[in-house]
């Protein structure tokens, strides 16, 4: 099979990458050039971020990695440099408005500009009914994995409005979103309001080159994931398979490679919409396979 190129707006270095289209041996290796780009991506110490950050890198972009975990950031951007890409850790929590205007202004003291943005961090819930959940959980998730986005979203535009050459943003919701799971409402409701997020953005910066995307992650195999699967009934894992019609759960490299289509000049003309990557979950009538 040919490779298919995609190529960004600056540079001549390209990435060749290989999606994984299922279990199996079906490969379609995908070239990406992001050399002369700078990118932010939040909670990029692990899972999804981790693997979005490595393509990235992959891909000769520079990279700032954001994370609350010194331990984990901090081994994504020296799995970055052993690669050979250049890339920059900073811890912060991602609630404050103050370390988020930081790290912005750090991402451009280090490197010049910012070109891209991938807001992921987020954190999971206890898994409580509604009048079990305590004010201070509800609060501790939104401010994350809600607020955080806002906050992102408002210091990344001024950024890029100041730098006056557009950019990209794409931030990270969940299937929860549209498709709610019990025992989950402060992470249903913010996954959802992240969707209403970027929708705004997109509307509002589109006359200024700024493109704003939301990805929908199905079930992926990640570190909420496994701690998710440590508080939660023996029928969880089992379950979260037999969601996807293709009766597995994702791995964070097949979030990785849309992330970077959606950056690409490929998706010059896709704003304000979500990007479902869930193997099939929202496809129609879910059916839980228990066999």
């Amino acid at each position: 099979m040919q490779p298919i190129d995609f190529r960004f707006s600056q540079g001549t270095q390209f990435c060749s990458v290989n999606i994984r289209f299922g279990p199996g041996e079906q490969y379609m290796p995908v070239k990406y050039d992001y050399s002369g780009s700078v990118v932010l991506a939040t909670g990029a110490g692990s899972g999804m971020g981790r693997a979005t950050a490595l393509a990235f890198a992959r891909a000769g972009a520079k990279v700032v990695v954001v994370d609350w975990n010194e331990a984990d950031g901090q081994e994504t951007a020296e799995s970055i440099g052993a690669m050979g890409g250049e890339a920059l850790f900073l811890k912060a929590d991602v609630s404050d408005s103050e370390a988020v205007q930081d790290f912005v202004a750090q991402t451009v003291s280090r490197f010049g500009k910012l070109d891209i943005a991938f807001n992921n961090a987020a954190i999971f819930c206890d898994p409580k009914k509604i009048h079990e959940t305590d004010d201070e959980a509800w609060h501790r998730v939104v401010a994350v994995d809600q607020t955080s986005v806002f906050l992102c979203l408002k210091h990344q535009v001024r950024q890029m409005l100041k730098q006056g050459t557009g950019g990209v943003i794409v931030n990270t919701a969940s299937t929860n979103a549209l498709d709610p799971s019990p025992l989950a409402a402060p992470y249903n409701a913010a996954k959802a309001a992240v969707i209403a997020l970027g929708r705004t953005a997109a509307l509002e910066y589109a006359e200024d080159g700024i493109r704003v995307n939301t990805l929908v992650p199905g079930s992926i195999m990640t570190k909420m994931m496994a701690d998710a699967f440590k508080v939660g009934p023996p029928s969880l894992e089992k379950n979260l398979r037999n969601y996807s019609a293709m009766r597995r759960i994702g791995d964070p490299d097949e979030i990785a490679m849309p992330v970077l289509w959606l950056c690409s000049d490929a998706a010059t003309y896709v704003t304000g919409t979500e990007m479902i990557v869930d193997g099939g979950h929202m496809a129609g009538t879910l059916q839980i396979h228990t066999d």
